[in-house]
């Protein structure tokens, strides 16, 4: 079969986009993302059909590999985009965010929440760009590349606004922030 043939190509969607679709479908359980899955898959074999080496393997195993790999990635960034969302109305939230487990060090319970209370107040005197970079990448464990992406910026713009939210927190903060223990 010659994928760069459309002929060859159609024939190959029509008998093996069903079984992608139910690949991805196991590990997302959504429609839509397992038909956008569908698509990336076949748009990457019409792109650059001689990646498929049929000395390798099945076609169908190897559309279905595709598949689940991709659903699996998309799986994971939904994972993440979910935790870094919560760890961003946690920290830049009202008084509801604050942690519930507390010290068994009566001491450190009030220099933890006078530090904290120094950094959310620099954090919401940030730029929401660069508060969003700097809250994704520290709390959300996100990537500059991954912020680029999730924040539809160029990988450049996503780092300056990190390093420049970072300077800005470092000169608000100042002393004010008491030596650890």
């Amino acid at each position: 079969m010659n994928l760069r043939n459309p002929h060859d190509f159609s024939h190959a969607y029509d008998e093996h986009h069903r079984s992608v679709y139910a690949a991805a479908h196991r590990v997302l359980g959504d429609h839509t993302l397992a038909c956008d899955v569908v698509q990336d898959v076949f748009l990457r074999v019409w792109r650059r059909p001689q990646a498929f080496d049929a000395a390798r393997g099945d076609l169908g195993t190897y559309l279905r590999m595709m598949g689940r790999s991709r659903a699996v990635d998309l799986w994971r960034e939904s994972q993440t985009r979910g935790r870094a969302s919560d760890r961003l109305k946690l920290v830049v939230g009202s008084e509801a965010g604050r942690e519930a487990t507390r010290s068994d060090i009566p001491g450190t319970d009030l220099e933890r929440d006078a530090d904290r209370e120094v950094v959310r107040a620099a954090l919401k005197g940030l730029p929401v760009a660069q508060r969003e970079a700097l809250v994704l990448a520290y709390w959300g464990g996100m990537t500059a590349g991954e912020i680029a992406r999730r924040s539809d910026v160029p990988l450049g713009t996503a780092k300056s606004r990190i390093r420049l939210g970072l300077a800005r927190l470092r000169a608000e903060c100042g002393d004010a922030l008491l030596p650890a223990a």
